[in-house]
């Protein structure tokens, strides 16, 4: 990832298969297998949840950034490994069913880091997102792309329902019915469509990913990021909440960020601006 203002620093993942750094405030998460086009390795189901959750805890971290190397973002499951089935070992059907979807669930919490962690994720795509790539990719709070990136539902060709929580960002995003077309129809999804769609933020050409990726984020770290980890809880709760329920939740969160030093100083920096433009008037 482009470095754009102060010294990145290196933080160890423990695999190759992971890349991170922190760098101006933001935690950099690099899915590092590009000759694979980033898919899925049982040492990024470990390693990229690990991350999160340490850059969650990190007061120090004002915004996420997910990524892929090379110019794919995620191709999803590594079907040519086998995926759980060489995990588990069981004759009894039912029982091979359970024991590979709690597997599955559990390699799937990064998107549920991704999506609830109080800070804002962005995922940035140099090029395809595929099956549960595409989940990530969703389950990230923004999503800015390369003009070349795709984003490939991928299930129904190999005739899978779909996984890593994919129909359920989708639903969220765009609708039951559109979510449902999408999926099935399995088409990919261009820049120029994801974003009349609401799936892309920005799209900026494929050079300049990395550094524009890389300033967004930077922009969002170095702001109040107390106050917007309780406005991603409002827009969380506006999902699952009637208005009468989530009223009172929006209301102690805002009271909350009014003790705070960043709206103090928040207070500072605006009085003295209106101090400027009234004596420049």
């Amino acid at each position: 990832m482009t470095q754009v203002g102060g010294a990145a620093a290196t933080v160890d993942t423990g695999t190759d298969t992971v890349r991170a750094e922190i760098v101006d405030r933001v935690g950099v998460i690099t899915l590092n297998r590009p000759h694979r086009r980033n898919a899925l390795h049982v040492e990024i189901y470990a390693a990229v949840p690990s991350l999160l959750e340490r850059f969650a805890a990190d007061d120090d971290i004002g915004a996420v950034l997910i990524t892929g190397a090379g110019g794919a973002f995620c191709a999803g499951g590594d079907v040519r490994d086998g995926g759980s089935a060489k995990l588990v070992a069981t004759d009894d059907p039912e029982d091979l069913v359970r024991t590979r979807a709690e597997l599955l669930t559990e390699h799937a919490r990064m998107v549920t880091l991704l999506h609830a962690m109080p800070k804002v994720t962005i995922a940035a795509l140099p090029g395809a997102a595929v099956g549960a790539g595409m989940s990530i990719a969703l389950a990230a709070d923004l999503r800015i792309a390369a003009r070349s990136a795709r984003l490939v539902p991928g299930w129904s060709k190999l005739a899978f329902s779909g996984d890593f929580g994919g129909a359920w960002f989708l639903t969220h995003l765009v609708g039951p019915s559109k979510a449902l077309e999408l999926l099935i129809t399995d088409a990919p999804i261009d820049t120029e469509a994801g974003t009349r769609l609401g799936l892309f933020n920005r799209v900026v050409e494929d050079d300049e990913l990395p550094s524009a990726a890389l300033r967004w984020a930077a922009e969002i770290a170095a702001g109040p990021t107390y106050a917007y980890a309780g406005t991603k809880n409002n827009v969380l709760d506006a999902r699952r909440l009637p208005l009468e329920e989530a009223l009172p939740l929006e209301s102690e969160r805002m009271v909350r960020c009014s003790m705070t030093q960043e709206h103090r100083d928040a207070v500072q920096r605006w009085m003295a601006n209106s101090a400027k433009t009234k004596t420049r008037k």
